[in-house]
């Protein structure tokens, strides 16, 4: 439903006069700012300011390194089983990152076709331990979408990059599973940025 709606409020915050109306009842002086900007000036603005926050926020782990301030952060052990050789990877994921950014931030093979943007099953796990998979929020509809897509799925699956490291997840294991359904690029698979 989200999706048919999100266009026409969109439009109509862009273009139409509720933002005009809301920064006269509101005084937030950045939506004030906005209404009185034209939409055009809106566009861009969310252009620049979209592309900036994405360059800065994948600089630091672009490479594999992981950034300066989880040298500091809380961590919890997390397992990563490839189905593949049945190699295990054992690293430690600071507190509020998802699965995919650890196994990135630590050279373990979990290709994230989308980057996190859950328009992919790329980056599907399989909790081994029920406990574990129990204390995982439960999925959103779009991860549940994504997930009918993914090569192996089990009942104990789930989306890496939906799942956020929390302390009563210390100790998680997690399966690989041998292959991926990527629709972009049948056989390919892009490393992380």
């Amino acid at each position: 439903m989200l999706r048919t709606v999100l266009p026409s409020l969109l439009h109509r915050c862009l273009f139409g006069a509720p933002l005009q109306q809301l920064a006269t009842a509101c005084s937030c002086s950045s939506l004030q700012a906005a209404a009185n900007s034209s939409p055009a000036q809106r566009w861009g603005q969310q252009q620049q300011q979209s592309q900036a926050a994405a360059f800065h926020s994948s600089a630091g782990t672009a490479h594999g390194h992981g950034s300066d301030e989880d040298e500091g952060a809380e961590t919890i052990s997390v397992t990563f089983v490839s189905e593949k050789d049945g190699s295990e990877t054992t690293v430690k994921a600071p507190i509020g990152k998802h699965l995919l950014e650890v196994a990135h931030d630590n050279d373990v093979e979990l290709e994230g076709a989308c980057e996190a943007s859950l328009a992919c099953s790329t980056c599907h796990v399989i909790v081994e331990d029920e406990d574990y998979f129990h204390r995982i929020p439960e999925p959103t509809e779009d991860e549940l979408d994504m997930l009918d897509l993914a090569f192996g799925l089990a009942e104990t699956s789930r989306l890496g990059c939906q799942v956020v490291a929390t302390k009563e997840l210390d100790g998680l294991r997690v399966k690989i599973p041998s292959a991926t359904r990527n629709f972009y690029v049948d056989g390919h698979v892009p490393k992380p940025h």
